[in-house]
């Protein structure tokens, strides 16, 4: 008796093992912090570069050393630094009604032989029948869809002034990245910016960018978490019958 309790206490401690082990691994995977990944295309852009400084010439004043008391701070030159403030807020709704209705009839004749219609009667029946046919098929529907969506997008990002046009506007992107505990977020911004637009403190929102890109994307628990599963997306689907 006492051989048998050893010989199974001794076959299950390599399961214990096993499951002690997987535990340990999925804690530290869990526990593990991935870092944000940069986005090659809003990566930051080194200024232009600067004329040479002229040499001095003994005087006191010095061409290209002089400094506006009232100079400009407004973003203006490749390298140079905006404040955006993102204000967006989209509303949009769909309402969609279709109705499909289809009538369909069919007759076949009785054959003829020799000018007669052919008949014929069942026994145990009085009448006769001939093999003439009247098909008739009626198909309704109807469909009603609504569709209302709602996004509010609201914060400030810094972008880099990336490429002055001919016309003087400002092509401008930037990132900001957020790592949290459960994952990072992302915010990208990047668009054509016109330079009366640019306030006094150097901020411009993002309704006045044009060609503008907005995006806030996220990976890790949360953004999994949030995201609907695979047999939800099933019942909503074109596939789903009901």
């Amino acid at each position: 008796m006492n051989c048998s309790n050893e010989t199974g206490k001794a076959r299950s401690r390599p399961v214990l093992q096993a499951v002690i082990l997987l535990t340990m691994v999925a804690a530290l995977l869990s526990g593990c912090q991935s870092t944000p990944k940069r986005d090659p295309e809003f990566a930051a852009v080194p200024p232009a570069a600067l004329p040479p400084m002229p040499e001095g010439n003994g005087s006191i004043y010095q061409a290209g050393f002089e400094r506006s008391w009232f100079e400009n701070v407004r973003a203006r030159r490749v390298g140079d630094i905006l404040l955006v403030n993102l204000v967006e807020d989209t509303e949009a709704s769909h309402t969609n009604t279709g109705t499909v209705s289809r009538d369909q009839s069919t007759e076949i004749e009785a054959p003829t032989l020799f000018g007669r219609g052919l008949s014929f009667s069942l026994p145990g029946q009085s009448g006769s029948y001939n093999l003439s046919q009247s098909l008739a098929s009626s198909t309704d529907f109807t469909g009603d869809a609504d569709n209302t969506q709602n996004n509010e997008f609201s914060g400030s990002i810094s972008v880099m002034v990336t490429e002055v046009l001919r016309n003087g506007y400002l092509k401008v992107r930037g990132e900001k990245r957020i790592s949290m505990t459960g994952g990072n977020e992302y915010i990208r911004v990047s668009g054509i910016v016109r330079p009366e637009d640019i306030d006094t403190s150097n901020t411009i929102d993002s309704t006045r960018i044009a060609d503008a890109t907005l995006v806030y994307v996220g990976d890790g628990q949360v953004t999994d978490a949030s995201k609907m599963g695979w047999l939800a997306r099933f019942f909503i689907s074109a596939v789903w019958p009901f």
